[in-house]
């Protein structure tokens, strides 16, 4: 009968090449090597079939096949955040060796967005057989918007999110906000009171127009509880980069409200911290923002290595341009609960920064440090 395991990363590593059994006997015996997919196929499934043509042993017998799957080259037990709700690694024992190939159907969700790593090798007896070459696929580009977690790729037009304003979807980068009315809504199935908000955005620019207005306090990502009013919720977060008119122009700056508009559950930088955050952005460049919230806020920027189409899927790993934060010893509760990308315009500020938004992620754990390298160029 065949064994399966599937974790969501933290568990023991799987079997190394070969474990504690004697060495593949004979000078026959070959490895098995990949049939399909085929080598870094983007697939439209998180349950994707995986197939080998046989090897060949020395021996006689019966022959059965272990099928391992990662997000790790290495295929050791990844650290770090993982989902509630999706896998990151899987391995199968105990397979029985088809005619010519032999196969599995893997029947739990893997991480979508996600390049994933798999081989296979025989056993027969006591004797492990070689691992096959490792091979690489990329999970289905899809979104989800589940308890405690939301991803949004955005980068094949379609959306979690309800989106309002002008803008439009850009195939392979994400979806773009033309102007400053523009903006995507997220309701969360349920509320997060501690947690992160990151997202991918390129194309913002320094330069003034007069078409979309981007002066004042414009907003990369924001949440509250009041889809009608961002600016009268006592659960008010943003994240701003200030165009010209910003007090000071170009700052990167944020606000966060826990509670009331009062100085006490207020978090914003002054003047002189707005000040040493002013950063000259580049608009070909794509600029990876996180937000950690809760009674306290830090936000991230860094430059390079950003997701889509020219990164490595999540945008860490780039330089780091800002990181500054404040804490508050009240709570962050916001019921109901929603987020955007931009912010829902009003005339008591201004809205949204006009550019390509991607990789979206909302969680109450920090984001996984695999979901969406499927989105990285091959």
């Amino acid at each position: 009968m065949a064994v399966a395991s599937i974790t969501c990363g933290g568990s023991s590593p799987p079997t190394s090449p070969g474990g504690n059994n004697p060495p593949p006997s004979g000078g026959g015996s070959t490895a098995p090597t990949r049939d399909a997919p085929t080598d870094d196929e983007q697939l439209t499934t998180v349950r994707p079939s995986l197939r080998v043509r046989n090897g060949t042993s020395a021996q006689t017998g019966a022959r059965t096949y272990e099928f391992q799957v990662s997000d790790r080259s290495d295929f050791a037990a990844g650290g770090g955040s993982t989902s509630a709700y999706f896998a990151r690694s899987f391995s199968r024992a105990g397979v029985a060796e088809g005619s010519s190939t032999t196969s599995i159907d893997i029947d739990q969700d893997l991480q979508p967005a996600t390049r994933f790593f798999w081989r296979a090798r025989w056993s027969q007896g006591s004797t492990n057989g070689d691992w096959s070459a490792t091979s690489t696929l990329r999970t289905q580009i899809v979104g989800f918007n589940r308890g405690g977690e939301l991803y949004d790729p955005l980068v094949n037009g379609a959306t979690v999110a309800e989106f309002f304003g002008n803008g439009a979807f850009v195939s392979g980068k994400g979806l773009r906000l033309q102007e400053t009315n523009g903006y995507a809504r997220y309701r969360l199935v349920q509320p997060i009171s501690n947690g992160e908000f990151s997202l991918d955005v390129e194309g913002i620019s320094n330069s003034p127009f007069s078409s979309s207005g981007n002066t004042g306090k414009l907003k990369i990502l924001s949440m509250d509880d009041d889809p009608g009013n961002h600016y009268s919720s006592d659960f008010l977060m943003n994240v701003q980069y200030r165009g010209f008119s910003g007090n000071p122009d170009h700052a990167i700056s944020f606000k966060m409200l826990l509670g009331d508009d009062s100085d006490a559950r207020k978090l914003e930088p002054d003047f002189g911290e707005r000040t040493a955050g002013v950063r000259q952005l580049n608009a070909a460049n794509t600029y990876y923002w996180k937000a950690m919230f809760g009674s306290s806020i830090s936000v991230l920027v860094q430059d390079g290595g950003a997701g889509g189409v020219n990164g490595s899927g999540s945008g860490r790993g780039g330089s780091t341009i800002y990181e500054f934060g404040k804490t508050s010893g009240f709570g962050y509760q916001p019921s109901p609960h929603f987020a955007y990308i931009g912010v829902n315009n009003s005339t008591e500020d201004t809205g949204s920064w006009p550019a390509t938004y991607r990789n979206v992620w909302i969680g109450s754990k920090s984001r996984p440090d695999s979901l969406g390298s499927a989105m990285a160029p091959k």
